[in-house]
């Protein structure tokens, strides 16, 4: 199961100098933590080489609702790195506040309460996308397509360490 749908564009034209970066856009200019996790708002996003439109599209994601995480701020631009590792530039209004996350590893078992010795209640694949609805401690309450229940926080990509959510 592919859990990372993307797609590598090749520069049509040679990499701008990257514009340089000042010590308010570390800062987090929308008021928000950095880092974060957020998810993709539609089905193509384009991840640039730099803070710009000018810069080359080094990636064209093709998942809405895809976890990455933001690692840096500048103006409307959102510097982001994904599951892979990849990292690069994207207008903020490409993506979205929703928490969702990707189920890692291998095949994992869903309980139907934060605690290994409650019932599992589903099987989720690796690659699996899902929406976060709680984290607390080494839990997080996740949904996907209805069906619902808790995994440990370690078998997930989209959330922070401790990160309380919900």
């Amino acid at each position: 199961m592919m859990f990372l749908a993307v797609l590598a564009l090749a520069a049509a034209t040679p990499a701008a100098k990257p514009a340089p970066i000042d010590g308010d856009a570390t800062r987090g200019v929308s008021g928000l933590p950095v880092p974060r996790f957020v998810s993709l708002k539609s089905d193509k996003a384009y991840l640039r080489t730099g803070p710009g439109d000018r810069y080359p599209v080094s990636w064209v994601y093709v998942r809405k609702g895809l976890p990455v995480e933001v690692i840096r701020e500048y103006g409307i631009w959102r510097q982001i790195r994904d599951i892979g590792g990849s990292v690069g530039w994207m207008n903020k209004q490409l993506i979205a506040g929703t928490r969702t996350a990707v189920v890692t590893g291998q095949v994992r078992t869903m309980f139907a309460g934060a605690d290994l010795q409650s019932n599992p209640v589903w099987r989720i694949e690796p690659g699996a996308l899902v929406r976060v609805v709680l984290c607390d401690q080494a839990w997080c309450r996740v949904d996907r397509g209805g069906k619902s229940g808790y995994i440990l926080r370690s078998q997930l990509w989209g959330v922070q360490p401790g990160e309380t959510i919900g």
